[in-house]
């Protein structure tokens, strides 16, 4: 499998064929392992809501909350540009875009320090392979271009490794990767 859509194709079916009930117990195991992420209070910290198959990370937004990160979620407004929304409790969530819901125009946007994302695939040199769109690569661009340095951690299941992922020159590499076995720095990581 060496091009990015054959790729993709067979690791959402691996996504896909988790049985429900495994996948609640991979995101429990993800929101636990998330407890060896170091970050100070206040924070910002982008998570998502899930779609499809993803791994959801409610309770480990909830975790991260507690120890007094600031959440946002991202937003889709046009069909390149992904903002990050404040995510604050009970908030009127509403769609926006891709099938994702999150905070309306009324949230206050921010830039986080921590991104979490999820991802179709990643291999243990830090590529990631998302889902085609390139939403999260050009996000990631325009916070670099202020001058910001977001630690970018994939969320995934085990199964969604593989040994090498192609590379493109816009591909943003990850810091770190969460998945239910816990979270791990990759090779070039900070």
């Amino acid at each position: 499998m060496d091009n990015k859509a054959s790729v993709r194709s067979a690791m959402l079916a691996r996504r896909d064929a988790l049985a429900p009930d495994r996948r609640i117990e991979m995101c429990l195991a993800m929101a636990e392992a998330a407890e060896a992420l170091e970050f100070d209070p206040g924070t910002v910290i982008a998570g998502y809501l899930p779609i499809r198959s993803e791994p959801d990370l409610r309770p480990l937004l909830a975790r991260l909350r507690e120890r007094g990160a600031r959440l946002c979620l991202p937003v889709v407004l046009d069909r390149q540009t992904i903002v990050f929304r404040d995510f604050v409790r009970g908030a009127d969530l509403t769609n926006t875009g891709f099938g994702t819901s999150g905070p309306g125009p009324e949230a206050e946007v921010l830039d986080p320090a921590i991104l979490m994302m999820p991802l179709s695939a990643f291999d243990a040199a830090g590529n990631r392979l998302g889902y085609g769109a390139g939403h999260y690569d050009r996000a990631i661009a325009r916070l670099r271009g202020k001058g910001q340095s977001p630690l970018l951690i994939g969320t995934a299941f085990s199964l969604q490794e593989t040994d090498t992922l192609p590379v493109e020159e816009h591909d943003e590499p990850l810091d770190m990767i969460l998945t239910e076995r816990g979270l791990r720095s990759l090779s070039q990581a900070i």
